[in-house]
């Protein structure tokens, strides 16, 4: 018997412990997705189009979410949600913003030329008088697609867990890694 809570290295238990850990990470990727499309809980900013392009585009749901069970496409679908989060963390959220010419839905807090990745996430003081609206969208933005990022990471790295355990378990057998007695 294996000292690990999974079993052998290429046991079928490790397999399940994979996929119990997969499922509440997609779920939590499809939620936080869902409510990056909802600021303020509100679908009128989605339905007005007020919402970043990466929150729409919908990796949480499909990329880290419905296909991340298919280990091997599950590697590249995570992978790209946790490019496309952490790329809609960096640029900043969309929001009714008071420009020179008055209020716009612009992106305020996008990167800065010559300083090297997003000076916002540094500086939360400047959050609460950015945006007039959705109200707190800086935090929601930053939380959400913070979870999304990382957990989307995780995923790639079970994932790829569960290729390599596949693939040992048909090079070495199933047998191979398991004590006899």
């Amino acid at each position: 018997m294996s000292g690990s809570p999974c079993g052998g290295a290429t046991s079928p238990e490790c397999l399940q412990c994979v996929g119990l850990c997969l499922i509440p990470m997609a779920i939590v990727c499809m939620l936080a997705n869902i409510l990056l499309l909802l600021p303020d809980l509100d679908v009128h900013f989605l339905l007005d189009g007020h919402v970043t392009r990466e929150a729409t585009w919908a990796t949480g749901l499909w990329g880290s979410g419905l296909l991340v069970m298919y280990s091997c496409v599950g590697v590249l679908a995570a992978g790209s949600c946790c490019l496309v989060s952490f790329t809609g963390l960096s640029a900043g959220p969309l929001c009714l913003h008071n420009t020179t010419s008055g209020p716009a839905w612009v992106v305020p807090l996008k990167p800065v030329p010559d300083c090297p990745g997003p000076v916002y996430l540094y500086n939360s003081a400047t959050w609460s008088g950015v945006c007039l609206e959705p109200s707190g969208v800086v935090q929601w933005h930053v939380v959400l697609f913070s979870v999304m990022g990382g957990t989307s990471c995780l995923q790639m790295l079970l994932c790829g867990a569960n290729i390599i355990n596949s693939l040992l378990g048909m090079i070495l057998g199933q047998s191979c890694c398991h004590n006899k007695v």
